[in-house]
């Protein structure tokens, strides 16, 4: 029975040395890989800095030679809408494909917006029709000394 008890001992030794090593060999690897995502992203944060100066650079540029034919005004005015619509172009560019219709798939009427916003939203449609004979219920305002009076 003793001898049991000891190769329990070591059983449980031997189990808890290679949970161990296993979490330093994790924890070693997973150091890794973030070293070189860190170092991949500051790549891309360098990248992304120069790439706004060369655009500011490049906006001044076309600001710059419009003002030669343009009063100033007016060719800082285009060069803004130059960039709005840019910016509008990257930004359908970067949404997900999901938020997109396919090819294959119908896509629901744009709902008409107003000059003063956008239009309320749309009630669902029933799934059944109406039914022949049902009466709606009266709402409040219909019961006014004015309304028609009916009889059912």
């Amino acid at each position: 029975m003793q001898r049991l008890e000891h190769l329990e001992h070591l059983d449980r030794h031997l189990v808890d040395e290679l949970a161990q090593v296993a979490r330093e060999t994790v924890r070693d690897e997973l150091r890794e890989q973030a070293r070189g995502q860190r170092r991949r992203a500051a790549l891309y944060a360098a990248s992304g800095a120069a790439a706004l100066y060369a655009g500011a650079a490049v906006a001044l540029a076309v600001g710059l030679a419009l003002a030669l034919v343009l009063p100033d005004w007016a060719a800082a005015l285009i060069t803004a809408v130059i960039l709005g619509a840019l910016a509008y172009a990257l930004r359908g560019a970067a949404r997900p494909a999901a938020s997109r219709p396919a090819a294959g798939r119908p896509t629901a009427p744009a709902a008409p917006t107003g000059h003063a916003g956008p239009s309320a939203p749309v009630p669902p449609v029933p799934s059944t029709p109406p039914t022949v004979g049902a009466v709606p219920p009266r709402r409040p305002e219909d019961t006014g000394p004015e309304a028609p009076h009916h009889r059912a």
